[in-house]
């Protein structure tokens, strides 16, 4: 037996049976769950909480947060999206092609994980158009990220059930064909 076996029958390299990958999807989510427009969302919890004047400067910061995020994230849109979104859109396809077409399953395990997150990326987008539009602040900009969150996480529900159960699928496809 070569180094090369040796390697590769220590490492498990397949994705749905490696545990850097359930490690990395779970701290994804969670990750994206909390950054919601980039501000953390103890950040929106503290401010909402506010009552006097000695609060203020939390409410204020999470203003500016907002206010920086969501410029940063429209002005990106404005000046590279049509780029930004051919790649995605080209990057995603290529995932699914060879992963559910040609039986890939790293390319599954990427198309899985990055297709939810475009669906993140253009509602982050939309909350981001809200917010410049509206001129959220107080009470609905509260309720816009929120809302936001909610939709995040849901989507982040839904994603990490369709992984789990297509990873378990494969993982006994794999496991019954022997390997």
């Amino acid at each position: 037996m070569d180094w090369y076996e040796t390697v590769f029958e220590l490492i498990d390299m397949r994705s749905f049976s490696n545990l850097w990958f359930w490690i990395a999807l779970a701290v994804l989510w969670s990750s994206t769950s909390h950054w919601v427009l980039g501000v953390p969302w103890d950040v929106v919890i503290r401010a909402r909480k506010a009552k006097g004047p000695e609060d203020a400067q939390t409410v204020i910061d999470l203003h500016d947060l907002v206010r920086i995020n969501a410029n940063r994230i429209l002005y990106i849109a404005r000046e590279t999206g049509l780029l930004l979104a051919a790649f995605v859109c080209f990057t995603i396809t290529v995932a699914f092609l060879l992963g559910f077409v040609y039986h890939k399953e790293f390319a599954q395990a990427l198309f899985l994980l990055g297709f939810p997150m475009s669906i993140v990326g253009l509602l982050s987008l939309r909350t981001a158009q809200k917010i410049k539009v509206r001129a959220l602040e107080g009470e609905a900009l509260y309720k816009q990220l929120y809302r936001h969150r909610l939709l995040t996480q849901v989507i982040g529900m839904i994603s990490i059930f369709v992984t789990a159960m297509w990873g378990m699928l494969q993982n006994m496809t794999i496991g019954v064909l022997g390997g």
